[in-house]
């Protein structure tokens, strides 16, 4: 039932995340590097053979530019190395060949050694440049990619790592805040029998409210705490997208009207999708509830959704203030959050994005953002079915209103 499989919701920012196992590149390094050591091999021959002949030319014409008397002490090497010409000429080539080839059979050993040592300085010193002989140049820039990323993602691992540590900490201490206020008014309400009715109804209605509260920031502690061990599995069934999302954006109708937005619907009679509509209805409250929260008073909240070619794309756009580019390319990340100095008593933990961003990519979907002339667009691709597959990147642009 699952077409898309198990997959990590939660898979952390960082970490060794370059695969280093790509076996079409490698061969074809290998390959590479092979077709090299052997046309160096064999030019080093052709030029041995070439040059020893020439070499010897030349040693026979100056040694025979003079003549040589038996009473010098060179003489009889001489007298020797004439007689045995030829013996010594086929001894020089075929030791010279052998040279030439010990050479290269260890030559790739120094290779490997030196590949050894690289990928040793990768695991223990990724901040130093990986250095390796010109003939392995391919390498070494394959190899210093993968360094460069290697850091890039455990710095991101090392950023993730500590919002959510800050987090955790915001969230620990905003925990005191209504729990403090609930023990008090229900301390109050016991110690004061005679309170009237009215009084009553309405601490037990801010006791309720602040639980409520305080049974969100547990969820938003516990969603931290389980964010790296979670697998997500999707329960497919066919479900009209349109139904759907008229029935979230009914549901937050209230909260609506509290800031004065209003929310309009632009979608076909009938939107059907095979997906998980427990996973995708997530994804569609989170960015309702975000442009709530992020909304100008007075606005329009616009949802609209169109069916091509197997493809199902839906737009959430509101009027708010723009997002900063440097911001709009982290939205997405665990633990980002807009504003920074937002405590938790007033928001979320930053894994809404994130999250919905894993939900959607799950179901074979993207989502991106824009933000231009205070406006922000979100926009979401889905396969209507899930054997469709993999939808191209949407770049959304940004509609003026």
């Amino acid at each position: 039932m699952n077409q898309a499989g198990n997959r990590n919701l939660s898979k952390p920012s960082g970490g060794w995340a370059t695969p280093l196992n790509n076996s079409n590149h490698a061969k074809g390094l290998h390959s590479a590097l092979s077709r090299q050591i052997l046309f160096q091999y064999v030019l080093s021959l052709l030029a041995w053979c070439a040059g020893l002949p020439l070499i010897t030319f030349l040693a026979v014409l100056l040694v025979s530019s003079r003549t040589w008397y038996g009473s010098e002490a060179i003489y009889p090497f001489l007298d020797w190395a004439r007689d045995y010409f030829w013996v010594l000429f086929v001894l020089a080539l075929i030791f010279g060949l052998f040279v030439i080839t010990i050479y290269f059979i260890l030559k790739p050993l120094r290779y490997v050694d030196a590949l050894v040592r690289a990928s040793q300085q990768l695991a223990q010193n990724p901040e130093r440049p990986i250095e390796l002989p010109d003939l392995l140049a391919p390498v070494t820039d394959r190899l210093n990619a993968v360094r460069q990323e290697s850091l890039r993602s455990a710095a991101a691992a090392r950023e993730a790592e500590q919002r959510k540590n800050d987090l955790i900490v915001y969230l620990a201490h905003d925990l005191k805040t209504p729990l403090t206020s609930v023990i008090g008014y229900l301390t109050l309400l016991r110690d004061e029998p005679q309170i009237s009715p009215e009084l009553r109804a309405r601490y037990t209605g801010i006791a309720l409210d602040k639980a409520e509260r305080l049974e969100e920031l547990i969820n938003e502690f516990f969603e931290i705490t389980r964010f790296n061990l979670t697998h997500l599995t999707l329960e497919l069934s066919d479900i009209d997208l349109t139904r759907m999302l008229e029935q979230t954006c009914s549901e937050f109708e209230p909260s609506f009207a509290e800031k004065g937005l209003r929310c309009t619907l632009d979608l076909p009679p009938q939107l059907p999708c095979e997906c998980d509509p427990d996973k995708l209805a997530r994804v569609f409250d989170n960015l309702l509830r975000n442009a709530n929260f992020y909304s100008f008073p007075d606005t329009v909240i616009h949802v609209s959704g169109q069916l091509n070619q197997g493809l199902i794309t839906l737009r959430f756009e509101n009027s708010g203030r723009t997002i900063p580019k440097e911001k709009l390319d982290r939205i997405f990340e665990q633990f980002f959050r807009l504003d920074s100095s937002r405590s938790t008593a007033s928001g979320g933990a930053g894994l809404g994005l994130a999250i919905a961003r894993e939900i959607v990519r799950l179901h074979g979907g993207g989502i991106c953002a824009a933000s231009a002339d205070n406006h922000i667009l979100f926009t979401i691709t889905l396969p209507q079915r899930q054997t469709v597959p993999q939808p191209p990147t949407v770049y959304p642009s940004v509609r003026n209103s």
